[in-house]
């Protein structure tokens, strides 16, 4: 048989090889950092027996999949550092994934000394070096195997397999685990590693199921690479919005108000009260008319929509249909209600496009397994809008929302953390959607042109529509690299007849106009919490609940420095003043650690000759200059929504 390598060489033999042999027979060297195989694109185990023709890549640490490999068997020798600790321990599964490997367990919560003394064990078993080998078994002897093992979760894994299907597991001394591979040929093959967490994961991901303990790792080929990521995760734990956003004093969370409820304290009020302002003065720049409507409504509205068929579920339903005359819900969106606003009077074609815009609080029953900080509540604000357009109109309208939404990613500093996707109805689950196929279609092809007009980079992905359309998704990560939608901007051709809206034509004919739902910036609290992990708290001049604090040397400085905070709010500018009877490095340094971008040091010499000491994040000691000097930089800066660049905190000093 011949075998092709990655450099194009060629072998021959005689027999069927192993994948192992083979890199063996090329260098010991290479079968020493072997992890997995591809032969022919495919990735397969090390034992994985080769006997024809085929392409054929020896994949180490340094390929994907290969660390993936390694990953994938730390997380087996932790599964038996977790027997060997907690022998009542029951097995789940155990998968690597991109930033290491993970394995749910039925047992306890662990703490932080467990996951150490669990470390302590994986050493021991790495040091011990056995032989990682595979065997397989016939189903129903597979699943008395794991029966006798009392092990529930392999049992029902097994058992949703086919009635034909061989089992294979893997052996490491004398523990065995279920598992399709590939692995490692050894423990010792594993160079550097950590556990990094744990927390509560429902079995197979769903609600009324066990819930688990699941452990995360990770792993890595040298101990540089793995000192370097966690560099990386302390750097993403300080900047995560939940831990950030509470240390700063934006918002809290109180059990007894509920999950998915924060609090906006005053200081996140201020930020979400100036973004609010922002885009409602840009959208009335950009042609809109504002709208306000009701909270809630009766479940009439929703089944005229169609929401209360197919969204019911993630409503907020006040009363019983069974018992109650009329039925109330809180509102999930806006589009109904503005509907109603266009349909008080009678349009022309000459009325449209009109944009409706509206600051909309809505309500949506999130699971609780899925709420998170600020990025998904049950409560949250949007910069909502429904743009009313004749069929002509609606690719140049649908091109000028996105135009809008671009604004606004560049205005806050995110438009390049984002990437775009078209969200396409399931052709396989018609049901979900209302609507013809052949209007789907054609909507999805009118999107998918326009991003290629505009020569926006897309993906697409089937499902993801609403019920009533598709739309493109402006999607982000957070920090810990979880996506969500931030904007949206959905292509509607259904839902005006649902609702008898329409036009009168120039031949005095009624027509249906079409419908973009979409929103500006997205949903306030989400954005908020986006923008605590971006700037990690350091946000530009614009945003920042406090913008200057004055720090007075002593206290025979507070009248001159409770002046310059006046003449600083008077100006528009957000200010405060320490007046505490400290030393002024404690202030300076204090000041420093929340992040506020400009501090106002005023002394004798200020005071005699109206001046002001500046200090910035920016360029850390910018000399004395003029209170008026300083006012007109400041109120440029807050005015253009300038971005200055930070310097490092030791120059700042």
């Amino acid at each position: 048989m011949k075998i092709t390598l990655k450099d194009g060489s060629v072998k021959e033999y005689a027999k069927e090889m192993s994948v192992y042999e083979i890199a063996l027979d090329i260098s010991e060297g290479l079968a020493r950092a072997a992890c997995a195989g591809e032969v022919d694109g495919k990735v397969v185990d090390l034992r994985t027996m080769v006997s024809g023709d085929c392409a054929l890549n020896i994949l180490t640490a340094n390929d994907t999949e290969g660390l993936r490999t390694v990953r994938h068997t730390t997380s087996h020798v932790l599964a038996e550092a977790v027997k060997r600790v907690f022998p009542e321990a029951k097995l789940a599964i155990g998968p690597s994934i991109d930033t290491g490997f993970y394995y749910d367990f039925e047992h306890e919560p662990f703490s932080r000394e467990d996951l150490d003394k669990l470390e302590a064990e994986m050493k021991k078993i790495i040091k011990e070096g056995n032989k990682l080998e595979k065997f397989t078994l016939p189903r129903q002897e597979a699943i008395q195997y794991m029966e006798e093992k009392g092990e529930p979760y392999k049992v029902e894994l097994i058992r949703d397999l086919p009635e034909d299907a061989v089992i294979s597991f893997y052996s490491q001394g004398d523990f065995v685990d279920l598992c399709a591979g590939p692995h490692l040929m050894s423990t010792k093959g594993i160079k550097a590693f950590k556990l990094i967490s744990s927390s509560g994961a429902y079995w197979r991901g769903k609600s009324e199921n066990t819930m688990l303990q699941r452990i995360y790792g990770t792993a890595f080929n040298k101990k540089e690479e793995l000192e370097e990521y966690l560099a990386y995760l302390a750097d993403i734990k300080n900047r995560d919005h939940n831990k950030l956003g509470r240390e700063m004093e934006l918002f809290t969370t109180v059990d007894v108000i509920g999950q998915g409820l924060p609090l906006l304290m005053p200081k996140g009020a201020k930020m979400i009260q100036t973004m609010q302002r922002w885009i409602e003065d840009e959208e009335e720049k950009w042609g809109y008319v504002r709208t306000k409507t009701p909270l809630m409504a009766k479940s009439d509205l929703y089944k005229i929509s169609g929401h209360w068929d197919h969204y019911k579920e993630g409503m907020f339903v006040l009363g019983d249909e069974e018992v109650e005359k009329e039925v109330f819900a809180l509102r999930p969106m806006t589009c109904p209600f503005q509907y109603y606003v266009y349909k008080a009077s009678q349009k022309s074609y000459r009325d449209l496009p009109l944009r409706y815009g509206e600051t909309s609080t809505l309500f949506r029953n999130e699971d609780s397994g899925e709420m998170h900080g600020l990025t998904r509540v049950r409560q949250f604000t949007i910069s909502e809008g429904h743009l009313i357009v004749r069929p002509d109109q609606m690719v140049e309208e649908f091109k000028g929302c996105l135009a809008l939404a671009r604004h606004c990613l560049q205005t806050l500093g995110v438009e390049e953390d984002v990437t775009y996707r078209l969200s396409k109805w399931d052709p396989n689950n018609k049901e979900k959607y209302i609507g013809d196929e052949s209007v789907w279609e054609e909507t999805q092809g009118s999107i998918r042109k326009v991003l290629q007009e505009l020569e926006i980079p897309f993906f697409e992905e089937e499902g993801e529509a609403a019920f009533y359309g598709p739309k493109v998704d402006i999607q982000a990560k957070n920090v810990y690299g979880k996506e969500d939608t931030m904007i949206t901007i959905q292509w509607d051709a259904v839902l005006a007849e649902q609702f008898d809206m329409y036009y009168i034509d120039q031949n005095g004919e009624k027509q249906r106009p079409y419908i973009i739902h979409r929103t500006s910036m997205g949903c306030y609290e989400r954005t908020l919490a986006w923008l605590i992990e971006k700037y990690a708290g350091k946000f530009p001049t614009w945003l920042c609940p406090e913008q200057v604090r004055v720090l007075p040397i002593s206290e025979k400085y507070a009248e001159y420095a409770a002046k310059v905070e006046k003449e600083l709010k008077d100006n528009g500018i957000l200010a405060t003043t320490d007046g505490r009877s400290e030393k002024i490095g404690y202030k300076i340094r204090e000041t420093r650690l929340a992040k506020v971008p400009y501090m106002l040091v005023v002394g004798q010499k200020e005071e005699e000759e109206g001046l002001v000491s500046v200090r910035s994040r920016f360029a850390g000691d910018e000399g004395q200059k003029t209170l008026d000097e300083f006012i007109a930089q400041i109120t440029k800066e807050i005015r253009t929504k300038e971005r200055r660049q930070e310097v490092p905190q030791e120059e700042a000093k």
